[in-house]
C-alpha cells in the first residue's frame, strides 16, 4: 500500500510484517513494521528503523578456544571458557540471561581459535583465544605445561606436569586444571573442563581431561569444552580427553574443532608432541521473524529454523553482525 493523504487525519504509510517486507524495495522505500511496531526504511543494504530500535531477546552459547597440551610427560589443555543461557553453562555458574538487543544495530561476533600444541621440549602449548558475542566474552583455555611446571589459568586451566599444579579456571566458565605427577612415569594432569576439573596425573598414567557441559540451544543436546588428556613419560597410560571435543594425551590428533574441546598433552618415549587445542563456537537462537546479516563479512555461519526460533551457529572469523 502507497503512501496516501487521508484529509485532516495526516499520512497513511503502507505497512507489512518483517516476513512481509517488500521483496525488492528502493533505497529509501519506508513503511510501519506491524511485526515491531516501528517504522522502517531501505537504505539499500539493510531495512533500517527510523527511530530508537526495538529490542528483541536473544538467547547465547559461547565457547573459547581450548589450549593447546604441552610437550615431554605434560599437562593438557584446558577448554575454552563457557557461556550460556540454555540448558547449563560453565563453571557450575547459574544460566546466565538472554541479552536484550536492539535491531537494525552492529554486534561483535569473534570465534575464538584453539591454542597451538608444543613443538619442544619442556616448552607448553599455547592458550586457547577468546570467543565473543556482543558484551558476553568467553575466555580461551589454559595450555597445559611441558615437562614441569604449573598449567596456565584460562577458561578451564591447563594441566601441570612433575608436581606443577593445574591452571585455575575462570568462575562461572571452567574448571582448573590437574596436578603433574612425580613418580616414574610422571603423569601429566588433565586440563579443565567446563564441568568438572582435570584429574590429577598418577604414577603410571596422565589425568583424564575434565568433563564439558551439554547445551540444546539447537534443539538437540550437544557436549562442549571438555579438558585435554595429561601425557606421559615413558610407557604407561595417557589420559583421556574429556567430553566435549578434549583430545586425548601422547596423540597428535588435535581437540574437536568448534568444541573449545582442550589438546593432549605429550609424552617423552615415544616422542610426541602435545595435541592442538579445538576451536571454539558461538550460537545465538531468536525470533524466527528476524533476519541476520553480516554486513562487512567475516564470518562462516549457518543458519536454522526450529521452533520459533531462528539459530544461527558461528564458527569462524570475526566481524558484525545485525539483526533486522
Amino acid at each position: 500500500m502507497p503512501i496516501t493523504l487521508n484529509g485532516t487525519n495526516g499520512i497513511t504509510n503502507a505497512s507489512w510484517t518483517t516476513a512481509g517486507r517488500p521483496a525488492s524495495p528502493s533505497v529509501g522505500q519506508q513503511g510501519y513494521n506491524t511485526s515491531f511496531n516501528a517504522m522502517e526504511f531501505w537504505n539499500g543494504t539493510a531495512w533500517t528503523f527510523t527511530s530508537t530500535a526495538p529490542v528483541v531477546s536473544v538467547d547465547y552459547l559461547v565457547v573459547a578456544g581450548g589450549g593447546g597440551g604441552g610437550f615431554h610427560q605434560a599437562g593438557g589443555g584446558g577448554a575454552g571458557g563457557l557461556r550460556s543461557t540454555v540448558t547449563a553453562t560453565g563453571g557450575g555458574g547459574t544460566l546466565e540471561t538472554a541479552l536484550s538487543l536492539n535491531l537494525a544495530t552492529n554486534y561483535t561476533v569473534t570465534v575464538g581459535g584453539g591454542g597451538a600444541a608444543a613443538t619442544a621440549q619442556s616448552v607448553p602449548g599455547t592458550s586457547g583465544s577468546n570467543s565473543v558475542f556482543s558484551t558476553i566474552t568467553s575466555s580461551g583455555g589454559g595450555g597445559g605445561t611441558g615437562s614441569s611446571g604449573a598449567g596456565a589459568a584460562g577458561g578451564s586451566g591447563g594441566g601441570g606436569a612433575i608436581g606443577g599444579a593445574g591452571g585455575a579456571g575462570t568462575a562461572n566458565q571452567g574448571r582448573a586444571g590437574g596436578t603433574g605427577n612425580s613418580g616414574t612415569n610422571l603423569g601429566g594432569g588433565g586440563g579443565g573442563g567446563a564441568s568438572t576439573v582435570g584429574a590429577d596425573g598418577a604414577d603410571t598414567a596422565g589425568g583424564n581431561g575434565g568433563a564439558g557441559v551439554s547445551v540444546a540451544i539447537t534443539g538437540s543436546s550437544v557436549p562442549y569444552a571438555g579438558g585435554g588428556g595429561g601425557g606421559t613419560y615413558n610407557g604407561g597410560t595417557a589420559g583421556t580427553g574429556g567430553t566435549g571435543g578434549g583430545a586425548n594425551g601422547n596423540t597428535t590428533t588435535a581437540a574437536s574443532a568448534n568444541t573449545g574441546g582442550g589438546g593432549g598433552g605429550g609424552s617423552n618415549a615415544p616422542v610426541v608432541g602435545g595435541s592442538a587445542g579445538g576451536s571454539g563456537i558461538v550460537i545465538i537462537r531468536y525470533s524466527d521473524a528476524l533476519t541476520l546479516t553480516n554486513p562487512s563479512g567475516g564470518l562462516t555461519f549457518t543458519t536454522a529454523t526450529s521452533g520459533g526460533f531462528k539459530i544461527t551457529s558461528f564458527t569462524a572469523g570475526t566481524g558484525s553482525i545485525q539483526l533486522n
